[in-house]
């Protein structure tokens, strides 16, 4: 790995006055993605930004049709979670079928659907259900379809200091059934 600044903000506003002043720093979440690609020296950010201690990034609740889940929730918390399990049952699932326990235990749902990669569960639904991607920043909040998030192979539409805060998933889209399988060569490995 190359030589970076490791930055602990407590609050997103911090969070994302530290993008801004580092142009080509990273934001970390559950690391899964961004940390195997700095050991290969595919990614040489000058700062990471770890959402870990930011307040107010995790957990799991049901707003009115949407269940909301916020940006640095883990993966075994989403599979684990009987307000999903009630709610979204395909979500669940989904959550629990991700990676190895070590990827569900570390990774987090916003750092799945931020990064974008076409082989990874998360943004998969997430295009299917439609959901809204909360973003803050340091002017303020905003909310994006995910239709409108996503904007091609890895690329999202976060402007430079801005961060993905939580997810909703829309409840009623579910209720005439909703379900996840995928199809892959070994266990663990990417979908087909």
């Amino acid at each position: 790995m190359y030589a970076f600044n490791y930055h602990a903000p407590k609050t997103v506003r911090q969070a994302a006055s530290l993008l801004a002043k580092n142009a080509d720093g990273k934001v970390l979440a559950g690391g899964q993605t961004l940390l195997p690609t700095m050991k290969q020296r595919l990614a040489s950010p000058s700062a990471l930004i770890d959402l870990g201690h930011a307040e107010g990034l995790s957990g799991i609740e049901q707003k009115g049709r949407n269940i909301v889940i916020g940006a640095m929730t883990r993966h075994v918390e989403v599979a684990t979670s009987a307000i999903v399990k009630n709610a979204i049952p395909g979500l669940a699932a989904l959550a629990e079928g991700i990676g190895d326990a070590a990827v569900r235990n570390r990774g987090t749902i916003g750092g799945s659907i931020s990064h974008l990669d076409p082989g990874a569960e998360l943004p998969v639904a997430a295009a299917a259900l439609n959901v809204t991607i909360e973003i803050a920043s340091r002017n303020g909040t905003r909310n994006v379809a995910f239709r409108d998030f996503a904007e091609g192979y890895l690329t999202n539409c976060l402007e430079p200091d801005e961060i993905v805060t939580a997810i909703r998933w829309p409840v009623a889209a579910t209720r005439t059934g909703a379900a996840f399988h995928e199809f892959n060569r070994r266990p663990d490995d990417f979908a087909i």
